[in-house]
């Protein structure tokens, strides 16, 4: 009697441990399934005698047991498969969605520039072409209102706008912010086709504020100047300071979804189909695979605002471009840290009887402005003025050394016309 008591402990031992381990298995919800199940049948092993007959019930019984938690388990595992499936299955239709929501929003630009070089004291033109991304922002009684970046429309001699039924519309420069790297450029509603308005719509803008960590986002933009294109990604970093090619600093948003030349203005967009961020390739550069920066929407749209209030200007033909009768020289931020100047446009003369030294701009003074809008560079500056004809009336903002101090003053200046040579 003793041995068979001894042999039961060994086999209620051995009993135990294999439903304990296959119910870890199963889970914790099926361990409180079984609980009952498995007190029954160990009161019955200890009260009983143990025989063949009941080693055999109990090994059946075990087997059975077994049997049946596997196939739960198999269940379960089904289950978590399926949800996994459906997961990525949602993901791929909202990415697909959002896409075609999307595009209908989108331009390619196309840049025909001319870049101005100095060499020993003379300035050449060289003419060059480029390729960039835009993004439909806004709209009024006779324009349709384009966000892009800076450098995508910098010193544009021609600007060509590509719309999603593949219909091609000359674009003019509304306003810019080359701090900020942001352009707004207007297409005229009278030069596009009836079929393409109804083919575009305007962009929803969303609160890249908002944004976290991880987020899924999709980028779109003309990639390389093929045409519109779509890289998929997720938010790598918040409010990430990138230092600039001028030596300025500026906040963006980071995503690994690829941002390729030509990608630059196009759209960062989330699963709700809204812009969250302007990317933009020339921001920290292509030195790093899987890092692409954006400028983030909510600091873009106060801007792009402003710019889409602007005046619209048509460049005049060559020739006929408003004349100030000064020499200008860049103030870059090199030159700016160094000697403590504000970035702008130095003044280093001014002929006498011309309409700057009328108005009173002055020697050393250095202009930041021209009605409102940002000027860094004595390229900007002649740029600006082939938008104006002679004898416009133009706000000139300089800033002026007062006592070791500059200050802003803005100066109205009645343009002239380009002495004969």
């Amino acid at each position: 009697m003793s041995k068979g008591r001894t042999f039961r402990k060994i086999l209620l031992s051995i009993c135990l441990g294999l439903c304990f381990g296959l119910c870890a298995g199963g889970g914790f919800y099926l361990v409180t399934e079984l609980t009952d199940t498995f007190a029954k049948t160990r009161d019955t092993v200890i009260i009983g005698e143990l025989d063949e007959k009941d080693a055999d019930e109990i090994s059946a019984d075990m087997e059975e047991l077994k049997d049946w938690i596997l196939s739960e388990i198999e269940k379960e595992e089904s289950v978590i498969s399926v949800s996994n499936s459906a997961q990525t299955i949602n993901y791929r239709t909202d990415m697909t969605k959002v896409v075609e929501e999307m595009m209908p929003a989108m331009v390619s630009i196309a840049n025909e520039y001319v870049e101005y070089i100095p060499y020993y004291g003379n300035i050449y033109e060289q003419t060059g072409s480029a390729s960039g991304s835009g993004i439909i922002v806004g709209e009024n009684d006779d324009e349709l209102l384009i966000a892009t970046n800076y450098h995508v429309i910098e010193d544009a001699k021609k600007l060509t706008v590509h719309f999603v039924d593949d219909e091609e519309v000359e674009a003019v420069v509304k306003g810019t912010d080359a701090d900020m790297d942001l352009a707004v450029i207007a297409v005229s509603k009278d030069k596009m086709k009836d079929s393409t308005k109804e083919e575009i719509h305007v962009a929803k803008l969303g609160d890249s504020d908002a944004l976290k960590l991880g987020e899924p986002v999709v980028a779109i933009g003309n990639a390389l100047g093929y045409g519109q294109s779509v890289t998929g990604g997720y938010v790598s970093a918040l409010n990430r300071e990138v230092e600039l090619s001028d030596g300025s600093t500026g906040i963006f948003i980071q995503t690994d979804a690829a941002i390729n030349p030509g990608n630059s203005g196009g759209a960062l967009i989330n699963m709700q189909g809204q812009v969250i961020g302007i990317n933009s390739n020339k921001i920290g550069g292509t030195s790093i695979e899987g890092i692409g920066y954006a400028i983030p929407i909510s600091a873009a749209q106060p801007i792009l605002q402003d710019l889409m209030s602007y005046e619209t200007r048509t460049k005049n033909e060559d020739g006929e471009s408003g004349y100030l009768g000064l020499y200008p020289k860049t103030v870059d931020s090199e030159t700016s840290e160094v000697f403590g100047m504000p970035q702008g446009v130095y003044v280093s003369e001014v002929e006498e009887g011309t309409p700057a030294y009328i108005a009173g701009i002055r020697k050393g003074d250095i202009i930041v402005k021209m009605d409102a809008v940002k000027i860094k560079t004595a390229e900007e500056l002649r740029d600006r003025l082939t938008y104006y004809s002679p004898y416009e009336t133009v706000e000139i903002t300089i800033s002026r050394n007062e006592d070791g101090e500059y200050k802003e003053k803005v100066i109205k200046v009645m343009l002239g016309k380009r002495p004969a040579e």
